[in-house]
């Protein structure tokens, strides 16, 4: 197996273990999560640990695709695992926000309708031998995604200290960025899927 696989892999093992942290319910067991407080805003210690390893998934995302370009390592089995690890690590995340009520549920849902749809979009394509290649607006929401778990986490720090609402806005910015780049990927196959034969 090849390096790359392997990160991807590790990215999808980091996953659970994000969710046992987030979900345990440690109040039953009588464990009180201390935080750390900057100014007038405070982060549980627990965020700052789930930070860290989203922080580690995050840069073998990066990783991944770096060594499989430069040692010529892509894969069939890569191409089919590196999106399926960044999809599953960036939707969990929206997932849990919204059942602890920090971002509208919408959001996980726009971000689900858009990956279903495009998936549809990436296999019937296939069906034509025609590859829709991801543009620049699919990566720019991933990153957008990414780095709004990052300030999620973080409770808005620093931006919370002069009372910007940089999250909020980053969050629907990444809604956002999720509807255009599934209408793009639309726009590039739409002569196959509006085929008539």
């Amino acid at each position: 197996m090849t390096t790359p696989n392997k990160l991807s892999i590790f990215r999808l093992c980091l996953i659970p273990i994000i969710v046992f942290l987030k979900i345990f319910p440690y109040a039953q067991f009588g464990i009180a999560i201390p935080y750390a407080t900057i100014g007038f805003v405070s982060v549980s210690y627990l965020n700052i640990a789930i930070l860290a390893l989203f922080t580690i998934a995050s840069i073998t995302d990066f990783l991944d695709g770096y060594i499989a370009r430069k040692y010529n390592q892509i894969t069939t089995f890569g191409k089919f695992l590196d999106p399926i690890a960044d999809k599953a690590l960036t939707t969990t995340m929206f997932i849990i926000f919204a059942t602890e009520n920090i971002i509208p549920m919408l959001v996980p849902l726009v971000m689900i309708w858009r990956d279903i749809i495009v998936d549809g979009i990436r296999m019937v394509s296939a069906n034509r031998n025609i590859v829709v290649a991801a543009g620049p607006l699919g990566k720019a929401k991933t990153v957008a995604q990414m780095v709004t778990i990052i300030f999620i986490l973080l409770n808005n720090l620093p931006f919370a200290l002069w009372y910007i609402p940089a999250t909020d806005i980053l969050i629907w910015l990444s809604c956002l960025l999720s509807v255009l780049s599934g209408v793009s990927y639309f726009l590039q196959a739409k002569d196959v899927i509006l085929e008539s034969k």
